[in-house]
């Protein structure tokens, strides 16, 4: 996002925050909303570019986006987005974009008030390792021909009762609306999010063998070092990582493997 609408979604994010201390605000419920109004959004071109339309007064798409709304979700989600509209947006799809991102955000806020946020992270991180090693479900759930309801009955049989309703919840959303965005990166944004609520990075860790937990905290403190920042671990375990481990926070990888090592020595007696 360029410069106004990263202003808008700051202060958004904000009133989302704001929103969300209340113990009397369902931040589950508040997430079903704004996706909701994410997909209308998403769904209707002409509508989103009258609401971010930098001619009209705030004040006036506050009022049409309450007439919409009003009725159709609870205050404090009509409250949110009529605040987002009077926002000024760089381009039309950035206030669908900062809707799903806030639908997430209050799905995370829900499972951290559950103190289930660890869990849903690496719920994530699995189902994402899942679809990477089986082309078959990847095609089911990323098939444009098949419909919705189709999807979202093969996840519910496949997370149900198995992953945090959170969990379930933003796979379901991310499968069933993908916005032009593959399953992977969604995920990769999901988790992204999900570090983001308590200010710390991700870190996937591949090793040989799983790590201990004396191991895990380790390196948890040394990349939280490193980074500045608290680290969350993802986990994966490949047999074909000779020796240590290979470490990714976001684009930088930490090369520690012997296979790497080797590979890297046979380059360099091939040059």
């Amino acid at each position: 996002m360029n410069g106004a609408s990263r202003e808008a979604l700051t202060a958004a994010r904000e009133r989302l925050d704001a929103l969300t201390d209340s113990t009397s605000v369902d931040a589950a419920a508040l997430a079903d909303e704004l996706a909701a109004v994410t997909a209308l959004l998403d769904r209707e071109v002409s509508l989103r570019r009258v609401l971010t339309d930098p001619a009209q007064a705030g004040e006036a798409k506050a009022e049409l986006a309450q007439r919409l709304l009003g009725g159709q979700v609870s205050g404090p989600a009509a409250d949110l987005v009529t605040g987002m509209v009077r926002s000024r947006w760089s381009q039309p799809r950035d206030l669908v974009d900062a809707l799903e991102e806030l639908a997430d955000t209050a799905d995370f806020t829900a499972a951290q008030r559950a103190n289930a946020l660890d869990d849903v992270e690496d719920e994530l991180f699995r189902f994402g390792r899942i679809i990477s090693s089986n082309t078959e479900l990847r095609a089911a759930l990323t098939n444009r021909s098949a419909s919705g309801t189709a999807k979202t009955e093969l996840l519910r049989s496949l997370l149900g009762g198995r992953a945090n309703a959170t969990t379930e919840r933003l796979v379901t959303r991310l499968v069933t609306a993908p916005r032009g965005r593959s399953l992977e990166s969604g995920l990769e944004s999901l988790s992204k999010l999900a570090a983001e609520r308590r200010n710390r990075m991700v870190a996937v860790v591949t090793s040989a063998v799983p790590l201990s937990d004396t191991q895990r905290q380790r390196l948890g403190a040394a990349l939280a070092k490193l980074y500045g920042r608290a680290m969350h671990l993802n986990l994966d375990v490949d047999p074909e990582v000779v020796g240590g481990i290979r470490v990714q926070v976001g684009d930088e990888v930490i090369n520690g493997s012997l296979a790497d090592r080797l590979e890297d020595a046979a380059r360099r007696l091939a040059s």
